[in-house]
C-alpha cells in the first residue's frame, strides 16, 4: 500500500488459511517507524468501537484496526465446532495480520478487554519487532474477573442481582426484563455515558448479529462467563514481557484492580493508569486524558514523528 498525508484510510482483506482478516489503516502508509496495532474486545466483537485510536494518526503514527475472525469484516465461522474458537486461534490470526500487512518488525500493540490478555499473550512470546504495549481494561485471567463480577454484582441497586440469578438459573437471560437489569451493570462499568457513544453501540450491533463467537467464549454478557474462556489466564507469561508497557483502567471498570494488578506487579517495566471518572471505556469517557496518557506513551516508544518504511497489504 502508498498514500500521504495523514487522514489516508485503506481497507482490505489479509488471507488467513482458508479465511480472510479484514483490516483498516489510517495514516501515512509510506511513512516508517512504529505502527499503532489496535486489538479489539469480545471475544466476537468488532474493531468499530475503537475506531477513535485513528486519531493518533495525526501524530504520524500509522493506526491498524481489524475485525477478528468470525465477526465484523472477517471471515464468520457459524457452523465451526465451539473447540475452532481458542485462544492460540486469534494469536496466529493477529500474528498473521502483521506478517502479511509487512509491520511485524516495527509495531506498537493495544490491546482492550479481551483484546489486552491477547496482547499480553502475544507480547509474552517477545517478538522481536514488539515495541512497546498497551493493555487497556483487561483481567489478567478470567477467574479473576469472574470472582470480581460477584463482587461488582452484590454492590448493584437492591433486587437487581436476585433478577439476573434468576433468569440465568432458568436459562432465560434473553428475556427483556433480564436485558433491563443487564443494562443497569453496563450502565455503572462498561460505559457510564448516557446515551452509549454511536461506535460502541455499533459494535453491539455487530456482535449480537452475529454472537457465536461471543457466546461459544464468553457467554451470555460481561459479568456472566459461562464459555471456554471461563478459566484462561495470561498471568503465567507476563514475567516474560520485556516491552515498555502501560496499563490502562478505569475506576469504575469492569475490569477491576483487583483483575488488572497482576499486570503491573508481574510486568517487569509496566506502568499503571487508572482513570478516576471512566469504567470500560474511558477512550469515550475521558477521551482527553486518554490521548494524553497513550499520546506520551507513544511518544516515549518512538511511535510519532519522523518515518521513513513502507507498510505493504495483503
Amino acid at each position: 500500500m502508498s498514500g500521504s498525508g495523514s487522514g489516508v484510510v485503506v481497507k482490505g482483506v489479509v488471507s488467513f488459511g482458508e479465511f480472510v482478516t479484514w483490516y483498516r489503516v489510517t495514516g501515512r502508509a509510506d511513512s516508517g517507524g512504529p505502527v499503532l496495532v489496535v486489538v479489539h474486545g469480545g471475544p466476537g466483537a468488532t474493531h468499530d468501537y475503537l475506531l477513535p485510536l485513528a486519531e493518533f494518526a495525526e501524530r504520524g503514527c500509522p493506526v491498524v484496526h481489524y475485525d477478528q475472525i468470525g465477526n465484523g469484516g472477517s471471515s464468520h465461522v457459524p457452523g465451526a465446532d465451539p473447540g475452532f474458537w481458542t485462544p492460540e486461534l486469534f494469536l496466529e490470526e493477529l500474528d498473521n495480520l502483521l506478517a502479511q500487512l509487512g509491520v511485524a518488525d516495527d509495531y506498537v500493540l493495544f490491546g482492550q478487554s479481551w483484546g489486552g490478555m491477547l496482547a499480553a499473550a502475544h507480547a509474552s512470546a517477545a517478538p522481536a519487532g514488539l515495541r512497546g504495549l498497551v493493555i487497556a481494561n483487561a483481567p489478567a485471567s478470567y477467574p479473576l474477573w469472574r470472582a470480581e463480577m460477584d463482587v461488582l454484582r452484590d454492590r448493584l441497586p437492591a433486587g437487581v442481582d436476585a433478577t439476573l440469578r434468576r433468569h440465568e438459573a432458568a436459562g432465560t437471560t434473553g428475556s427483556d426484563e433480564y436485558l433491563e437489569a443487564m443494562l443497569v451493570f453496563y450502565g455503572r462499568h462498561f460505559c457510564r455515558l448516557d446515551p452509549m457513544p454511536a461506535p460502541l453501540m455499533a459494535t453491539f450491533i455487530e456482535t449480537n448479529m452475529n454472537p457465536t463467537v461471543y457466546h461459544t467464549m464468553n457467554g451470555p454478557n460481561e459479568f456472566s462467563v459461562t464459555g471456554s474462556l471461563r478459566d484462561w489466564s495470561v498471568i503465567e507469561g507476563l514475567p516474560r514481557i520485556s516491552v515498555p508497557t502501560l496499563v490502562i483502567s478505569g475506576r469504575h471498570d469492569e475490569a477491576t484492580p483487583a483483575a488488572v494488578r497482576p499486570f503491573q506487579e508481574l510486568i517487569p517495566n509496566a506502568r499503571w493508569e487508572i482513570f478516576e471518572d471512566s469504567s470500560h471505556a474511558p477512550h469515550f469517557e475521558e477521551p482527553e486524558r486518554f490521548t494524553q496518557v497513550l499520546g506520551a506513551f507513544l511518544d516515549s516508544v518512538g511511535a510519532t514523528g519522523a518515518r521513513t518504511t513502507t507498510l505493504s497489504g495483503g
